[in-house]
């Protein structure tokens, strides 16, 4: 984690300062939220790793507990690593609402809840009873396995990714609908091309065919059989390929906006005597040749004023 995260969830620096001096010196509950939310002490460090390894052993028991096989003959051993885990995650849960500032905006948080679900499953097992509840107690401990969401808490560049996820949302949604008009005119084509009789029964079920086709994902449970049909169907795949590069470069670029931020590079700061890049923000002078950015910058606005 970067240093300007001292803490799990969205402690900052300042932040974390600031809830530290609600605390008497030595006081229980200022150690404890320095060992929850403090990561550059030991203490919180280890907190972390046994957090992470209890998280991940909780995953893997939940897909081991899931093979017949397996759960016929470590069921046992398997549920009370369920229940161990279980007690730690209950006294983390506990101990985040005792020590922040705003219990009622970590509980209904978006880490709030999933810390809560990551508990839930397992003590309704308990009170959910009887022959025909055995199929939801079952399912209800499979929600156990999102606890792999916690590790959020720990992927510092997943902020990264959810700003850069943000800042392109709009150019997203817009692409969608692209593609939503594209498989519905494509999908209505098919359908008069090929027909009942070829297996496009239905407007919805050619429109499926094509969102399937144009993923290129390719299913084959329908396939087109006149030469205009295939001859259509092969427009979709190349299409296909092609439309996989447009949210990824949307997305790209704006990862590579949140990156130049979070370290100090200005993309766009660019040395016009040298070309070198990687520029931190607001530099006076490049790194390379040492001329003046900002008079550079200034004299290749006047030259194109003047052109």
């Amino acid at each position: 984690m970067g240093k300007s995260e001292k803490s799990r969830g969205s402690y900052s620096d300042e932040k974390y300062g600031d809830e530290l001096k609600r605390f008497k010196a030595g006081s229980f509950r200022k150690k404890l939220f320095t060992i929850i939310f403090g990561t550059d002490t030991p203490a919180g460090k280890l907190f972390d790793v046994v957090l992470l390894l209890l998280i991940l052993v909780s995953v893997l028991a939940v897909m081991l507990e899931s093979v017949n096989t397996i759960n016929d003959r470590y069921g046992k051993e398997l549920r009370t690593i369920e229940w161990i885990v279980t007690a730690f995650f209950t006294v983390e849960y506990i101990a985040r609402v005792a020590v922040v500032s705003r219990p009622r905006q970590y509980i209904l948080s978006f880490f709030g809840i999933i810390d809560l679900v990551a508990i839930l499953p397992s003590y309704l097992s308990l009170v959910v009873v009887g022959a025909q509840g055995l199929a939801i107690v079952r399912a209800l401990r499979l929600l156990r396995v999102f606890r792999i969401l916690k590790l959020v808490h720990f992927v510092s560049e997943a902020q990264v990714l959810g700003k850069a996820l943000k800042s392109s949302r709009y150019k997203i949604i817009v692409f969608f609908l692209f593609l939503l008009i594209l498989v519905f005119i494509f999908g209505t084509l098919m359908y008069l091309i090929e027909g009942s009789e070829n297996g496009f029964h239905s407007i919805p079920l050619s429109i499926y065919w094509a969102i399937v086709t144009l993923t290129t994902v390719g299913f084959g449970d329908i396939t087109p059989q006149t030469v205009v049909g295939q001859f259509a169907a092969s427009i979709i795949m190349l299409l296909g390929y092609a439309i996989i590069a447009i949210p990824t470069g949307i997305v790209g670029a704006e990862i590579y906006k949140e990156v130049g931020k979070v370290s100090r590079i200005d993309p766009a700061l660019i040395c016009p005597a040298c070309g070198m890049e990687s520029h931190l923000y607001n530099s006076k002078n490049c790194h390379q040749c040492g001329h003046t950015l900002t008079e550079l910058a200034n004299n290749e606005q006047e030259k194109g004023g003047k052109s």
